[in-house]
């Protein structure tokens, strides 16, 4: 078997695997659901930094368009503004 991990000792890596091949579809969702939110406010944090004097509408403006690209995001957004 490869190696995943060049810093992780083979067995620890195998015994790693094991354990994600053995867990339930439910819990891996909610792992899965658990790195999307790590990101989001990772994403949200550095844009923060990135404007400062930015509000919390614009900032989640920003994010749209990180996570759906500013054609998607634009058209969504078009549609919010169009029902206000």
């Amino acid at each position: 078997m490869n190696s995943f991990y060049s810093d992780t000792h083979p067995k620890m890596e195998a015994l790693q695997i094991k354990l994600l091949r053995e867990t339930p579809p439910w819990r891996k969702m909610e792992m899965l659901a658990e790195l999307n939110k790590a990101a989001r406010e990772l994403a949200l944090a550095g844009l923060r930094q990135r404007y400062p004097e930015a509000d919390e509408t614009t900032l989640l403006r920003y994010l749209g368009n990180i996570l759906l690209g500013s054609d998607i995001a634009g058209r969504v957004y078009a549609e919010l503004e169009d029902r206000a």
